[in-house]
């Protein structure tokens, strides 16, 4: 397909426009403060929390490497959405307590009050860079790739009219901007997500399917299973991803910027909390209505895909969809990029504002603040664009980038856990850890990627050499980054200096946290125990 019904670019239009005008018209009474613009005023609710936790981890990638994925292996992908409820669950319980009494602006800011500034300016440069070039950069071009293998739209000319149109609301409204309008993307992303899945189910008696044994035995038992791993053909074991996803989520959920900037955000540490176990809730879908029509299209269009499996998605939206429901994917598509890149644009101005020119100057006033913000998001912005158009395949440098993160998320995690789990850890140990724990990882990938030991490529993840894939690098990795933090710790003669007040105790969480935690827990083993 490469044109575009006038109904289906008629929604497309309306819903750009719209989402520009309701950001902006709910950034009015929250930005006239620094912290009304970076934090939204703290008066973040659990629901809005939840859902914008939701919309800025999904992104088109998701929408299109999910269903590429059920296609090709099945259920046992979804882990990666599975997992991240029990993360949620961890960042609300062991992590929201400790940002919201520090009262913090940034995660950079916390390692400052809890080890020293050398922590707070590593993991400052770790978290801009992160948002610059992973998190806007391949959001910009994963979208606009899927617009042009769909619509026939020009890679750059997507990439511009999705940064302007994601960039007036952000830039001008803040926070609050950001938040009310991913929580209007979410819903957008699981109607246009579910009705795909719809449709599908309903075509398959079309192609003679009738029930659910016969879908099994049309698509392969295995494709419905999500414990089951073939590990020889993939390279991993289950267990393998239950621990390197453990290392990867809770850097991802818990110590990211972008991400944890909506919980900072809070009217208070009950709604906080509520919000994660909300998000916790709503990453059962994406498996149901992500991961399953990407199953359903190997039942229905095996031969039509062939080996093409990035064409998954577009050949269903093709397919299934009839005028007026394209422009509503194509919406969905649009919440995923707009969200991802608002909620990384923000918090990489707010990164900048308190953690660099906040330093430079700490006397700051609350305008100049947020003209410094506005002019960062705007040069971020600027820099994003100019380079994605560039990052060339979009599934390897997709994969590139979740083993970049391998790089330094182990010594974050392990930095930030101990932390607030111990009071033993000391200010050296954590500088030592973030910069010895990266750079020993960072050493590695560059072998695995660009250094052939004795001939082999890959030596390290090869089969051939160490047969170490890198899922299971990730986890090592954090065992090497703990090493390196314990040990330092007990060889460093000067003592961890945490202020006194820092491990004050934690205020218990309300009955219904802990009834829905429970709820959120028992549904997952539930859905394990049908899928296993």
């Amino acid at each position: 397909m490469t044109s575009i019904s006038a109904l289906d670019l008629l929604i497309i239009i309306v819903y750009l426009l719209a989402i520009v005008v309701i950001g902006l018209w709910f950034s009015s009474k929250k930005r006239k403060t620094s912290k009304g613009y970076f934090l939204a005023g703290k008066s973040l609710t659990w629901s809005v929390i939840g859902a914008s936790l939701f919309a800025s981890n999904i992104s088109t990638v998701h929408l299109v490497g999910l269903a590429e994925s059920g296609f090709i292996d099945g259920i046992v992908w979804g882990n990666f959405e599975w997992f991240s409820a029990f993360e949620l669950l961890i960042l609300a319980f062991v992590f929201i307590p400790f940002y919201l009494r520090t009262k913090i602006t940034t995660l950079p800011e916390f390692l400052e009050k809890r080890y020293d500034q050398r922590s707070r300016i590593i993991l400052a440069i770790f978290s801009i860079l992160a948002a610059l070039f992973m998190h806007i950069g391949v959001s910009f071009y994963a979208g606009a790739v899927v617009f042009e293998q769909i619509f026939g739209i020009n890679i750059l000319s997507s990439i511009v009219i999705i940064a302007l149109a994601t960039g007036i609301y952000t830039i001008i409204g803040g926070l609050t901007s950001v938040v009310v309008t991913e929580t209007i993307q979410t819903v957008i992303l699981i109607l246009g997500s579910l009705t795909v899945t719809l449709l599908a189910i309903f075509a398959l008696p079309d192609v003679g399917i009738t029930s659910y044994a016969e879908l099994k035995n049309a698509v392969s038992a295995d494709r419905l299973h999500a414990v089951a791993f073939d590990s020889e053909a993939k390279g991993f074991t289950f267990l393998d991803m239950l621990f390197g996803h453990l290392i990867l989520g809770i850097w991802y959920w818990c110590t990211d910027q972008t991400i944890v900037q909506r919980v900072l955000g809070a009217k208070s540490e009950n709604q906080a909390k509520l919000g994660a176990i909300f998000a916790g809730f709503l990453k059962i879908l994406p498996v149901f209505i992500m991961v399953i029509p990407g199953i359903l299209a190997f039942a229905l269009f095996k031969d039509e895909i062939g080996s093409d499996t990035k064409s998954v998605l577009p050949i269903m939206i093709m397919n299934l969809m009839p005028i007026g429901l394209k422009g509503l994917m194509v919406a969905a598509l649009l919440a995923a990029v707009m969200s991802s890149v608002a909620a990384a644009l923000n918090s990489c101005s707010t990164l900048l504002v308190y953690d660099v020119f906040g330093r430079i100057n700490p006397n700051l006033s609350d305008s100049m603040k947020i003209r410094i913000g506005r002019i960062s998001a705007i040069v971020v912005l600027v820099l994003a664009v100019a380079w994605s158009p560039f990052l060339g395949n979009l599934g390897a440098i997709f994969e590139l980038i979740n083993q970049m993160f391998s790089i330094f998320a182990p010594s974050i995690v392990a930095v930030f856990l101990f932390g607030i789990l111990s009071k033993k850890g000391t200010s050296t140990a954590a500088f030592v850890t973030l910069l010895g724990g990266s750079l020993f990882a960072g050493v590695i990938f560059m072998i695995e990627k660009y250094i052939p030991v004795g001939g082999v490529d890959n030596y390290i993840s090869s089969s051939e050499g160490l047969g170490i894939n890198w899922l299971r690098q990730t986890y090592i990795f954090f065992l090497i980054s703990s090493l390196i933090y314990w040990a330092t710790s007990f060889t460093d003669k000067q003592a961890s200096s945490v202020n006194g007040d820092f491990y004050l105790s934690i205020e218990s969480s309300s009955t219904k946290t802990k009834v829905l935690s429970a709820l959120l827990v028992a549904i997952m083993l539930t859905i394990y125990m049908i899928f296993y």
